[in-house]
Parts: C-alpha cells; sequence; structure tokens
C-alpha cells in the first residue's frame, strides 16, 4: 500500500540551483573575492552534492588546499551564502515546479505521508516550503544534508526520511532529478519518478521507473522521456497507487531494478 511520497528539493521541488548560483556569487563579491561561477562551471560543480562541499571542492581545485583561515573563510562564505539566497526566495524569486503544487495537495488530501529528502541545508529547504505554502508546510517529515551522516548519492538522507516517516520503502515513492539522486533513493530501496531540470538536463536517469520533464498539469502535460507513460501528461496520485499497486516492486538494496519492459529498453 502507497503510505508516503518523498521528494528532493533542488531541481525537483522547484528549479532552486540558478538561484543558489547567484547567491554564491554574491557572497564571493561582498566578501571582496573575485570568485566568479558561470552556469556552465556551476553545472560540472553539481556533481558535488551539497553546498558546503562543493565550495570545498571549488576551493580545493582552483587555490589549493586551504588552510585554516581559508576555511574559516568558507565558513563565512557559505553562511551569507544561505542568508543572500534565502533573501531572493522570500522575495519570490522561486516558484515550485509544474505539477508539485498540485500533488502534493491530492496526498495530502488522501492522507498520504509527505517527506523532503535533501542535500541542501535546512534554512534553504524552511525558506522554500515558507514562500511556497503560506498557510503551513504539508511536509511531516523534512530531513536535511546536514543531518545525515552521508549526503546523496549514498542513501542515508533517505533512510532518514523513511525512519521518521515510519514506513518501509515498498510503501513509499520517492520524486529526483538527478543522476546522484535517483541512486541515493534506489539504494535506500524506493521507486523513484525523476524529472529533468535545468541543470540535469544530460543526466542520464536510468533507474527510475518513470522519466518525464516534469509532473504536468491538465491542460499543460509534460514530455514523456523513459519508463510508464501517465494519462494525459499528468503525474497523478491515483496514477502512482495504480502502478504502486499493480507493479511497484522496491529496489534491491544494491539498487537493482526489475527488467523494464520490452517498450521501455534502450530509452532509459
Amino acid at each position: 500500500m502507497l503510505k508516503a511520497l518523498i521528494f528532493d528539493v533542488d531541481g525537483t521541488l522547484a528549479e532552486t540551483e540558478d538561484l543558489h548560483r547567484q547567491a554564491f556569487n554574491r557572497a564571493f563579491s561582498e566578501l571582496g573575492l573575485d570568485w566568479h561561477w558561470s552556469p556552465e562551471l556551476y553545472a560540472d560543480l553539481l556533481t558535488v552534492m551539497g553546498g558546503k562541499e562543493r565550495l570545498a571542492h571549488y576551493v580545493a581545485t582552483e587555490h589549493g588546499e586551504p588552510d585554516a583561515e581559508r576555511r574559516a573563510q568558507m565558513s563565512e562564505i557559505h553562511d551569507r551564502k544561505t542568508g543572500i539566497y534565502g533573501d531572493l526566495v522570500t522575495k519570490g524569486a522561486l516558484e515550485l515546479r509544474p505539477g508539485i503544487a498540485r500533488l502534493v495537495g491530492e496526498a495530502k488530501r488522501a492522507g498520504l505521508l509527505l517527506a523532503v529528502a535533501s542535500t541542501t541545508s535546512r534554512p534553504n529547504v524552511d525558506a522554500l516550503l515558507a514562500v511556497n505554502f503560506p498557510e503551513g508546510s504539508p511536509f511531516d517529515v523534512v530531513a536535511c544534508g546536514d543531518e545525515a551522516e552521508r549526503k546523496k548519492p549514498h542513501p542515508d538522507v533517505f533512510v532518514l526520511a523513511l525512519t521518521r516517516l515510519g514506513v518501509a520503502p515498498g510503501e513509499a515513492i520517492a520524486f529526483e532529478d538527478s543522476v546522484a539522486g535517483i541512486r541515493s533513493a534506489l539504494d535506500a530501496g524506493l521507486p523513484v519518478v525523476a524529472t529533468r531540470s535545468r541543470y540535469t538536463g544530460g543526466h542520464s536517469l536510468e533507474g527510475a521507473f518513470s522519466a518525464v520533464s516534469d509532473l504536468g498539469e491538465p491542460g499543460t502535460p509534460h514530455t514523456h522521456l523513459s519508463g510508464i507513460p501517465w494519462a494525459g501528461g499528468v503525474v497523478t496520485l491515483a496514477g502512482l497507487a495504480a502502478w504502486h499497486g499493480r507493479a511497484g516492486r522496491p529496489p534491491s538494496p544494491a539498487g537493482g531494478t526489475a527488467s523494464p519492459r520490452r517498450e521501455d529498453r534502450g530509452r532509459q
């Protein structure tokens, strides 16, 4: 029985990544650094999961292993960036991706549990949810990267979300947008719906039982990419429950899935 939906944040709930990039660049400028992350550079940096880790990777790669002074500066940069990002979100710079509010509402009305499982920092998640759900967050659980021992592609944050929800992997479905996120969810035993985002356009979405451009809205259907299709180009709770009840088998702990249907082979 389907009991819960678990959502990634960056690129899944909203197209947050470029706002993170802008916030980093403003933090660099405010702190007197001549660093600048272009969209092309940021796309490469996104292979490193987590803002703090991304910054550390950039510093080590471009400026050498940091000493104590540089590490303190990196902490200041990230704190400043988090504040800038929160301000941008509060001013309405981000909206939820197509279909998110609709599907979350359907799940809530049906009594399903909802969770966030993200590598981003908790203040970033709180800011996004506060703006887009002004009457109160519909999510029962928020699990963030700083609370998990290891970040994606490790399964820790999804395992943490499942534990807090009190549901088994076979009773939930995850929503992701990246290779690392899909791997994380699969290794936690969760089936995955994948949506392409701005910075994951070149990612293989293999492993997801369905991959689409977005969740779709009535009258504004998504583009089907691979796996199972959705009636009308819209991912609905009824459709998810039907798939789960008919064919939903959680992946093995190693991330293996059942063989795709013949018509899906070669489209992953």
